[in-house]
């Protein structure tokens, strides 16, 4: 049931209103960042408009029919690409998924979910199909996908997932109607890691702040491999602020591209901009508790102290220009040595300036 999903009230209430209403549109796009949820809900859809003991307009959760399709079959780790080309089914034959085998969804992947769509229900009211990362269509796959988006069966309902809804063709959205996931609170977060006893109150309020309000990446995130990550980003924002510590750096940067370390590295960005992120709101004097990093607050302190307000904003703006140019795979090694430097150089630090100035 809607109720125990977690966060955005408001997209609960529209969903409730378009199932009480009999006007679930046949497509939707989910949007919103990873992590929030969308693709609980729109299995809730499935289940509402599927179980076999609805609570009014909504599914039970306990009957055969919602257990089912809760559970997707994913291929097992070890199998040939070619098996996520496929449809992923749920245990309930009304209900699957696509997901991109490597960086883009198929052509094929969208015929399949197109000739699915025309089969009446094989054992509930309604067939289901989530396209996940639908922003990994391209523009032959997205064609592929139109026809159906436009004029989808009475009995079929295709929902996207996408954190980024600008990557898709405006044909695309057009022909869907969107639904836009907000961030869940870090209250919200905080209040369900406690709940469900995934951490103690220490850890689920670390937890929950950094999430950046994604209920998925506070649950999934090894909290130990967190807190590794994030002192090594912390030895960087430091030698940053110093401005002089280039050795510092380019060891930094020498880790960032270990092989050991190959699996972290968008995570450690985003914990290095979290952490630039929380100085500058320092440097800036906003409330301190609108700091993500609260736990490190002392040290923080010390590095925003040696910073003026336009060197973190510097910073973020070069590491989201080497996050575009990743998207078409330079290489990473001289990419962040360059960054690295860059971000030293961008200008002297506080300290000196002012001696500089008195000169």
């Amino acid at each position: 049931m809607f109720a125990e999903l977690i966060g955005n009230e408001r997209v609960k209430g529209l969903l409730k209103s378009m199932l009480q209403a009999g006007r679930l549109p046949g497509a939707m796009l989910f949007s919103g960042e990873d992590g929030v949820g969308k693709k609980l809900f729109a299995l809730e859809l499935a289940r509402a408009l599927n179980c076999r003991a609805p609570v009014g307009f909504e599914g039970c959760g306990t009957c055969p029919a919602c257990v089912r399709i809760a559970k997707f079959n994913y291929p097992p780790g070890s199998s040939d690409l070619d098996d996520l080309k496929e449809i992923i089914w749920t245990d309930h034959p009304d209900v699957g998924m696509v997901a991109a085998p490597k960086r883009l969804l198929l052509v094929d992947q969208m015929r399949l979910i197109e000739r699915e769509a025309n089969y009446h229900p094989f054992e509930g009211k309604a067939r289901f199909f989530l396209v996940e990362d639908a922003d990994k269509l391209n523009d032959a796959s997205a064609n592929a996908l139109l026809k159906v988006l436009e004029e989808p069966p009475p009995t079929s309902h295709i929902i996207l997932l996408t954190a980024r809804p600008a990557m898709l063709l405006p044909t695309v959205l057009s022909r869907c109607q969107m639904i836009r996931f907000s961030p869940v609170s870090p209250t919200e977060i905080e209040a369900h890691l406690l709940k469900n006893k995934i951490a103690g109150a220490a850890e689920a309020r670390i937890r929950a702040r950094v999430a950046r309000g994604s209920l998925g990446r506070a649950i999934a995130a090894d909290f130990d491999d967190y807190l590794e990550q994030r002192k090594a980003m912390l030895q960087v924002l430091k030698a940053l602020a110093l401005g002089d510590d280039r050795i510092q750096l380019l060891r930094s940067a020498e880790e960032f591209n270990d092989a050991r370390h190959k699996d972290e590295y968008e995570s450690r960005l985003d914990i290095l901009e979290a952490l630039i992120r929380d100085a500058w709101i320092l440097t800036l004097k906003g409330p301190q508790d609108s700091v993500v990093n609260e736990d490190l607050l002392p040290e923080l302190k010390q590095i925003s102290a040696r910073l003026d307000s336009r060197r973190p904003a510097d910073w973020i703006s070069q590491i989201e220009e080497m996050r575009e140019q990743l998207l078409v795979n330079i290489n990473r090694k001289p990419a962040t040595d360059a960054l690295f430097l860059t971000m030293a150089a961008a200008a002297p630090p506080l300290e000196r300036r002012r001696f500089v100035a008195r000169q």
